[in-house]
């Protein structure tokens, strides 16, 4: 039987060391930070990724080089193994339509899943990878039960500052003065493609009961077939706010008891990045 290897990329969430137990390949996601080259997890921290976001420094997000990507396929590959390979979504960055391309020279071997997923719902993509190959699942077959639950899954996050969604551009000056005034908490969603608006709110209280009322409609209309089977998992995740994230999952273990919160995550850097510290997020995804 041939062996399938899982590769991820460090906008999962998974560590380095994570990844060892787990046997799998976890890609570090490079960041340029006043014009040097950093690597998540590898020469750069979470605590020094933000105090370079919070000293105002010029950072930016990349992808990895494609050297980098073939090397490491061709590493894994050259015993005969086939690889499943599950970057961030596509409707968040390039790097997967890179991959996508890249592994059309690689006759099959090398199967690159977009299914919409960054942060903690991309780990549980990951575990669900390592599950299936080891019940004897090939690559394509990864794949394809990916795909398939694709839209399974769901992410609301809080903000405690306007300033880095103005700083990306994905806010005018004159929204985020008048949001800054009038204390607006918005309330954001990533529904596979990309983030956007949910709801605004004014306290950070209230921002948390829309994000667990909302998830709370998830579960009853989208999700609920998968619920009564016992199939869905809770996660919380926060940027640099992990006090604030173990009292929030509190919060959601007793407003939805019957559903495991699975872990409590540092949320991606590359969404860090356009968000800024503080952040809180509750998301959901469907374990296969």
């Amino acid at each position: 039987m041939t062996k399938v290897k899982i590769v991820t990329d460090s906008n999962s969430g998974i560590t380095q060391t994570e990844a060892e137990k787990l046997g799998i390949t976890v890609l570090p996601m490079p960041f340029v930070i006043d014009g040097a080259e950093y690597f998540e997890d590898i020469n750069l921290t979470q605590e020094e990724f933000y105090a370079h976001l919070e000293g105002d420094a010029d950072v930016h997000t990349s992808q990895p080089a494609v050297g980098s990507v073939t090397e490491l396929w061709d590493k894994l590959t050259q015993d005969g193994s086939e690889i499943v390979h599950i970057p961030m979504s596509s409707g968040l960055s390039e790097s997967c339509h890179t991959a996508e391309a890249l592994s059309k020279d690689y006759g099959g071997k090398v199967q690159v899943v977009d299914n919409q997923r960054i942060s903690v719902t991309q780990k549980q993509s990951v575990l669900d990878a390592i599950k299936l190959a080891n019940e004897g699942k090939n690559a394509k077959d990864i794949k394809d039960a990916l795909l398939k639950s694709k839209f399974d899954s769901s992410i609301y996050i809080t903000l405690t500052t306007l300033k880095y969604l103005k700083k990306g551009g994905r806010l005018t000056p004159a929204a985020a003065l008048i949001g800054t005034i009038l204390k607006i908490k918005p309330v954001l969603q990533i529904q596979g493609e990309k983030l956007d608006a949910f709801k605004k709110v004014q306290t950070l209280k209230k921002a948390k009961e829309t994000m667990i009322a909302a998830m709370q409609s998830d579960f009853e209309e989208r999700f609920s077939e998968y619920v009564k089977k016992g199939e869905m998992r809770l996660f919380i995740a926060h940027t640099h706010n992990d006090s604030e994230a173990e009292l929030f999952a509190e919060e959601v273990r007793s407003a939805f008891p019957d559903v495991p919160v699975t872990f409590v995550d540092p949320l991606s850097l590359s969404v860090s990045c356009h968000i800024g510290p503080g952040a809180l997020a509750l998301a959901c995804a469907r374990a296969l």
